[in-house]
């Protein structure tokens, strides 16, 4: 591969890194982004074993990147000192559309 052309893949390469950040983006944390279109049922997730005891899973969602929805697979997450249990962020509506609210610590 050439000197030129090894720098127009990596360019390009970058570029899609840089969309990909930008697409996960969401609103100021209290400031409501509303979407007109309701987001598509939830993936059944298969959940592997916790890493650990102080482990607990975060269902995956969809995320909405300012065209389209896309997925956001579940990950586990170390429990918060504190904290007892999770509860998961969803999908909410009103007259303004669909809104995401975030999952919290209880």
């Amino acid at each position: 591969m050439s000197q030129p052309t090894k720098r127009s893949v990596l360019t390009l390469a970058f570029a899609a890194m840089l969309l990909g950040v930008g697409a996960c983006a969401s609103a100021p944390r209290g400031e409501r982004v509303y979407v007109r279109e309701a987001p598509p049922v939830e993936r059944v997730e298969v959940i592997g074993r916790a890493p650990g005891v102080n482990y607990v899973w975060v269902a995956g969602h969809w995320n909405w990147n300012g065209r389209a929805y896309a997925w956001m697979p579940g990950r586990w997450i170390v429990v918060e000192r504190g904290y007892r249990s999770w509860r998961p962020g969803h999908w909410a509506h009103d007259r303004r559309g669909w809104y995401w609210v975030e999952g919290h610590w209880r």
